[in-house]
């Protein structure tokens, strides 16, 4: 499965998501910065962004996913 398209699944399922992708397409990390995550629990920003993929997941396409997850003010606090 090509980057392109896992980042197109995760901004397309995640409200206002910014994605950034490394890795080879069958195994990945992503970095997903998104508002919508405010006041959630890392599980649940991580269970909202596997929802995005779990079909290609399931189906062998996708074999991994590494996430992290941020809102905008985590990020911009990071970067510091």
């Amino acid at each position: 499965m090509e980057l392109s398209e896992i980042k197109q699944r995760i901004e397309a399922g995640i409200s206002g998501a910014t994605v950034t992708l490394t890795g080879d397409g069958c195994n990945c990390e992503a970095t997903v910065i998104s508002d919508s995550f405010e006041g959630q629990g890392l599980l649940a920003q991580q269970r909202a962004v596997m929802a995005t993929v779990n079909d290609v997941i399931a189906s062998g396409e996708l074999h991994a996913l590494a996430i992290k997850t941020y809102t905008e003010a985590a990020w911009e606090s990071r970067a510091k």
